[in-house]
């Protein structure tokens, strides 16, 4: 990911759909479409700058352009002064109803260049509807996103902060299985999950057993077994956006449920 701000020309480049002037001709005469665009210059405008942007693959050739996208934004402060974490704005749209237009939080940890997504039970997901000077749900969200950030990163400090023996890592491995692999798919080894891919992340805090797993999870090459056939498998990569939002924010889920029973003064305080 890059740590410099994409222009609309490698935005174009990267994610043709952002720039779609009209939505999909099968979305209803009420739908209220939105360019992407728009939004990113107002976002923008808000100190906020588009570091990558993806979009999804599409079947259907007449979907082309109006598929679900994603762009996430840093802020002006971390492009100046980049720290080991970076909170992050996430922008999704599509333009055929597949996805709406909503704002959500993220965490980007340089170590790693893993892109985190904050659960919507610590940073609720906002929804867009509206731009100009009323209602501006663009506005609303960039400022709260904006004020959160201390809490955030306050919150990673906390996670850093609690030691999990090998048991209790391997419990959150065992518990992230269902985000990835449906119930007739049974993994190897659980452990193959904690198997940290650089010197940095042979740590036993909950805040790095968390990147460990998502990265594992999220790349890919973990075999198992399909109980249905019997027959043996290697998971690939996850390419998908709408999956990769649900592994990661179930990950950041069961952090915090593990942050509450070991430290609840310390995790309700952040």
């Amino acid at each position: 990911m890059s740590q410099f701000p994409l222009t609309n020309e490698q935005l174009k480049q990267q994610a043709p759909a952002l720039f779609t002037e009209e939505p999909h001709f099968e979305v209803s005469e009420k739908y209220h479409f939105i360019p992407t665009i728009d939004v990113i210059e107002e976002i923008r405008a808000n100190n906020w700058y588009p570091v990558s942007v993806s979009e999804a693959s599409v079947r259907d050739n007449e979907k082309q352009g109006y598929q679900q996208h994603l762009v996430r934004f840093r802020h002006f402060d971390d492009l100046l002064t980049p720290q080991e974490n970076a909170v992050e704005l996430l922008l999704f749209n599509s333009h055929d109803r597949s996805k709406s237009f909503s704002i959500s939080a993220g965490i980007y940890r340089f170590v790693c260049s893993n892109g985190l997504v904050i659960a919507d039970s610590v940073f609720e997901t906002y929804k867009i509807k509206h731009l100009g000077e009323r209602e501006n749900d663009v506005v609303n969200a960039v400022a709260n996103i904006t004020a959160i950030k201390p809490k955030l990163m306050q919150k990673i400090q906390t996670l850093e902060s609690i030691q999990l023996s090998q048991q209790e890592q391997e419990t959150f491995a065992k518990l992230s299985i269902p985000l990835r692999f449906e119930k007739h798919l049974q993994i190897n080894h659980i452990t193959d999950l904690l198997i940290p891919h650089r010197d940095e992340d042979t740590k036993d805090d909950l805040y790095t057993v968390l990147n460990v797993i998502q990265e594992n999870l999220l790349r890919g090459n973990i075999s198992g077994t399909n109980k249905d056939t019997g027959r043996a498998f290697t998971s690939r990569e996850i390419t998908s956006i709408s999956k990769d939002v649900e592994v990661n924010q179930g990950l950041w889920d069961i952090a915090e449920r593990i942050a509450f029973i070991k430290q609840p003064q310390m995790a309700q305080a952040a």
